[in-house]
């Protein structure tokens, strides 16, 4: 239920926010087809975010992430090649390599690997195949307008959260209280953080070709290693340093002319 609220409250924040930036440029609201676009990418991300927060409260972190991220990666790969043509041999090995490198950063080097939960691998696909979605549906609702793409996905979420919100309350009875003040501003953060990387990609699928934006987004473990050494002062190992390499090498060979 926790996962749930924050989705809920950083989602229901930025659609303000978005609503009241789209009027106040006077954007134009999309036709019907994009619209759609946008709410089937909220659907699925909804139901990403909720399979993703639950298989890794299932203690199988690096294991769902990496198979999440390389699934997230390879759907927007494969409708690229047969909507854009193929991207170069250079653009490919970097497609590779990223795989490599994303599996290399979040992916367990120990037990959890070779055990792997089947519930938690099971929800770990449903989570990249749900982001997938996400990142091809917003790239085809982001014609009719970033602004708008963005918040006809918010819909989407938030009405696959609510859904998910009541069918728990229903099935484990009167919710737990909210947030705490420090709690709604990590949320709140986390709207701001959430809402300018989708804005971004949108921007970068308009200008771009969908497979770079979307490989190269779905390279964000590395961020998070960075984060987690910055503040956390967590040390990263051999595996994740290697993968760092890889990922640095893949972003040169993807964003090459």
């Amino acid at each position: 239920m926790d996962s749930l609220r924050v989705v809920l409250v950083s989602h229901g924040a930025s659609s303000i926010v978005l609503v009241l930036l789209a009027l106040a440029t006077r954007t134009s609201f999309p036709d019907q087809t994009q619209f759609l676009w946008g709410v089937t990418a909220g659907v699925a991300g909804g139901v990403a975010l909720m399979s993703f927060y639950t298989a890794l409260s299932l203690g199988h972190m690096g294991s769902s992430a990496a198979l999440s991220g390389l699934l997230a990666a390879a759907l927007p790969v494969v409708v690229a090649l047969r909507t854009e043509g193929f991207p170069g041999w250079l653009r490919m090995g970097g497609f590779l390599l990223a795989a490599v490198a994303i599996w290399l950063i979040a992916g367990s080097s120990g037990a959890e690997g070779a055990k792997g939960d089947r519930r938690a691998m099971a929800l770990a696909l449903v989570a990249g195949a749900g982001f997938g979605v996400f990142l091809v549906a917003i790239k085809y609702a982001g014609n009719g307008g970033v602004v708008w793409a963005l918040i006809s996905s918010r819909v989407g979420s938030l009405g696959t959260t609510l859904l998910a919100m009541l069918w728990v309350g229903f099935r484990r009875g009167p919710a737990r209280p909210g947030f705490t003040g420090r709690g709604l501003q990590w949320a709140l953060i986390a709207s701001t953080l959430d809402t300018s990387g989708n804005l971004l990609y949108i921007v970068a699928t308009r200008v771009g070709r969908l497979d770079v934006a979307a490989v190269l987004g779905s390279l964000y473990p590395a961020s998070t290693m960075l984060l987690a050494a910055w503040m956390l002062h967590e040390r990263p190992t051999r595996r994740q340093a290697l993968g760092m390499g890889a990922a640095l090498v893949a972003v040169v060979a993807i964003t090459a002319n």
